[in-house]
């Protein structure tokens, strides 16, 4: 059987597409991830992205996501963005629209074009409060740097929900990270009952950070928007960036622009482009 796809990437946060619009999402959507998204052995991503028909009124089309293990996650920065653009090159109806409405597990999002294949998301608001992660045996918030115990070793951490969770903590050096090592510590902790996505952030300035963050279910990965998003609103609560200003988040696999106003609202601005159009044998 053969199952056409496209490969898109944003800062290098690789997805698989399928347009699922007419059909829905395959019932073995989790053995396809588990399938396709092995590096050097299949198409290779951190996962696969469906492209739905839209749930609610007005809206141009649904993401759902899910991670290279099979596991759906509910919102994805860099892989909403690539949706947005999918819709602009695969659908003549939507080729001129901006901005475009597109639903996710974690509510509609609006993304507005702000030049060649670069978009703006609007990722609405966070959370430090424990029952939104959810998180436990912490408090219940808000969890901004409070101790969390990993390994032997005692790190300050700020817990974010942007719609997903979120562990974030600054460190000296992220290039010094053994990531491999730790990541499925912070990712598994018991503190954390469905589990966290962890960002480890290096402080340049108060407008320009680094970042490498290990994904829930894909392990590293060379970007994460709502990682990204998250690491922001850590650095505002703790008093290191400042809010209604733009901050440029290096990542692996690129850079991308977070902006937070004075009312929590988050912005997002980033890359999506289209890698290849294929065809896997399933």
């Amino acid at each position: 059987m053969q199952l056409r796809f496209t490969k898109m990437q944003g800062c290098a946060n690789d997805y698989i597409y399928l347009d699922c619009r007419a059909n829905g999402v395959p019932e073995n959507i989790a053995a396809l991830c588990r399938a396709l998204s092995p590096r050097h052995f299949a198409v290779g991503a951190d996962g696969i992205i469906c492209i739905c028909a839209p749930e609610t009124p007005g809206a141009d089309a649904t993401m759902r996501m899910y991670n290279a293990d099979g596991s759906e996650g509910k919102m994805c920065g860099n892989g909403i963005r690539c949706v947005a653009q999918w819709l602009r090159e695969h659908e003549p109806a939507l080729a001129q629209k901006s901005p475009l409405e597109i639903d996710t597990r974690s509510g509609r999002k609006t993304l507005t074009a702000r030049g060649e294949g670069v978009w703006q998301v609007e990722m609405g608001s966070y959370s430090t409060y424990a029952a939104d992660l959810p998180a436990q045996n912490m408090g219940e918030g808000p969890l901004v740097n409070v101790p969390l115990a990993v390994q032997g070793q005692t790190w300050n951490v700020t817990c974010i929900s942007v719609g997903n969770p979120h562990c974030v903590t600054i460190v000296r050096d992220t290039g010094a990270l053994k990531l491999e090592e730790i990541g499925p510590a912070f990712e598994k902790h018991e503190n954390f009952p469905e589990q966290i996505n962890t960002e480890f952030v290096q402080v340049i300035d108060a407008t320009h950070l680094k970042m490498r963050v290990w994904e829930r279910g894909s392990g590293e990965t060379y970007a994460c928007g709502t990682g990204t998003c998250a690491t922001v609103a850590a650095m505002i609560e703790q008093g290191v960036c400042p809010r209604e200003a733009d901050v440029s988040v290096q990542l692996l696999g690129g850079t991308l622009t977070i902006r937070i106003d004075a009312d929590g609202q988050i912005r997002m601005t980033g890359p999506a482009k289209t890698v290849y159009e294929g065809v896997a044998e399933i």
